[in-house]
């Protein structure tokens, strides 16, 4: 199934300073009350930053950043840049104070100088995660392939930065590079750093990239923990579907359909809860499934092939031509191909050639036929070279004809025969011997026991063993 998955998931949070000490310093209470106040008392809080900041405090410059990346998180831009021009004072060449020039830089909308200035931060510090980090959360949108260049440094520096694997499997994803991802996700999916958004959509990788079994996995660690996860539970029904566990695909959607939390159901969601119920020959209720699907997106005019396929399976002719028009007119004028047409005319003799059983009429049966010839007839008429065509109107003129009495499929078959001697191909032995018997059958009746004995015999050059044309020369005879 091919098929387009939109499924809404957060952002990934990013972390806090990562090029910080580990060590708390001791004037971290300060910067933090400061950044407590500042909306709700900015004057005191401004009068704590100057309080701070006295003394030998105004030349740290990871101090003065720290109150100015407090500011800059409130949105107050006028007085980050302020404190931004304190710390450059304080020491310039401190990667801290180009990450904050390089954020005040994104705040306004400059990408490219914000950039730059992340790339003066790892100048001075080759080892600074955050400046590489910031760098691809940038230009992971603008520019993927610069954000991926500039995480796989930050894994050449840091081999085990979970980070860079967090924000590579984002990027990777988002760009559609889901066997990339996969291995992405994979690095740290077991960490305490994976949250269930980096679960779910490690697990979508997977799935995208045909991996069910390893897809499957993903989702039931994550159904552990939220059972009624409706992404969670759309993704198993997924699996389940394409692994054709038709029984276990059948539990997922009950759950996901009936026991999830905030579920928006999509069109592919009905799409693949009719598939597997198409899996479970429950073709009536896979055609409502996706009869709501095509109610939910009426574009998705492909699923008319679908819901023909569920009315053939539960042998109801009448509906399966009836979607198949449907979808056959729904096509652009390039994709109405001999191909394309072929199935209507199959499914015009599947409804010619049926049972009594199906209570279709007699007249209703040979109306099919010819509209099955109709169908074959165009089809031989688009494509001369191919055979397929006439085959099929021999077969289907030889069931208007089913005693052979008319000849009807006469035409056809020797036409057949003709174009498939030219090929001089043994993949075209069966179809051949199909037109012999045929004529052989024919000329029998006609009493041209000449002209029948030489066509069972040439079936007997093709299939030395063949009983059916054994018997009609012994009958011959």
């Amino acid at each position: 199934m091919n098929y387009k998955l939109i499924i809404g998931i957060s952002a990934m949070l990013w972390g806090g300073t990562l090029c910080a000490q580990t060590v708390v310093p001791e004037w971290q209470a300060g910067v933090d009350k400061v950044k407590s106040l500042i909306k709700t008392n900015p004057e005191q809080a401004s009068s704590e930053a100057d309080e701070l900041l006295k003394g030998k405090n105004k030349k740290n410059a990871e101090l003065v950043s720290a109150v100015a990346f407090a500011y800059l998180e409130a949105g107050k831009l006028t007085e980050a840049e302020k404190y931004l021009a304190l710390a450059q004072k304080a020491d310039r060449k401190n990667p801290k104070v180009s990450i904050l020039e390089g954020d005040i830089a994104l705040q306004k909308n400059d990408v490219g100088k914000a950039c730059q200035l992340y790339e003066q931060a790892i100048y001075f510090d080759q080892n600074c995660r955050e400046a590489y980090l910031k760098y691809a959360k940038a230009y992971k949108s603008a520019s993927p392939s610069l954000a991926i260049e500039k995480l796989q440094q930050l894994k050449s520096v840091a081999p085990d930065c979970v980070e860079a694997d967090k924000e590579l499997a984002e990027v990777y994803y988002a760009n559609n590079r889901f066997s990339d991802a996969v291995q992405a996700y994979a690095r740290f999916i077991d960490t305490p750093a994976a949250t269930e958004n980096d679960m779910l959509k490690y697990g979508f990788a997977l799935f995208l990239n045909h991996n069910f079994e390893k897809s499957l996995e993903v989702v039931q660690k994550g159904l552990q923990k939220n059972g009624r996860h409706a992404a969670l539970n759309r993704l198993a029904m997924y699996n389940y579907t394409d692994l054709k566990r038709y029984a276990e695909a059948e539990q997922a959607a009950n759950a996901f359909f009936h026991d999830t939390d905030n579920a928006d159901f999509s069109a592919l969601d009905y799409q693949y809860y009719g598939a597997l119920l198409v899996g479970l020959k429950k073709y009536d209720l896979a055609i409502t499934e996706f009869g709501k699907a095509l109610k939910e997106d009426e574009t998705r005019t492909d699923l008319w092939r679908e819901i023909s396929d569920a009315h053939e399976h539960n042998n109801d002719y009448a509906g399966a031509i009836s979607a198949y028009q449907k979808y056959y007119e729904s096509l652009e004028q390039d994709k109405k191909t001999p191909e394309t047409l072929f199935r209507l005319g199959r499914l015009y003799y599947g409804q010619g050639t049926s049972s009594d059983t199906l209570k279709v009429s007699k007249d209703e049966r040979l109306l099919a036929l010819q509209s099955a010839d109709s169908v074959f007839a165009a089809i031989s008429a688009e494509a001369p070279g191919s055979y397929l065509g006439d085959l099929w109107r021999a077969r289907t003129n030889s069931a208007m004809d089913p005693e052979t009495t008319e000849g009807l499929a006469k035409p056809y078959y020797e036409k057949v025969a003709e174009i498939l001697l030219a090929k001089n191909e043994p993949r075209y032995n069966s179809s051949l011997i199909e037109c012999y018997s045929y004529l052989g059958y024919y000329y029998l009746l006609k009493s041209d026991y000449p002209t029948s004995k030489d066509y069972w015999n040439r079936i007997l050059a093709i299939d030395p063993e063949n009983a059916t044309a054994k018997k009609a020369l012994d009958g011959i005879k």
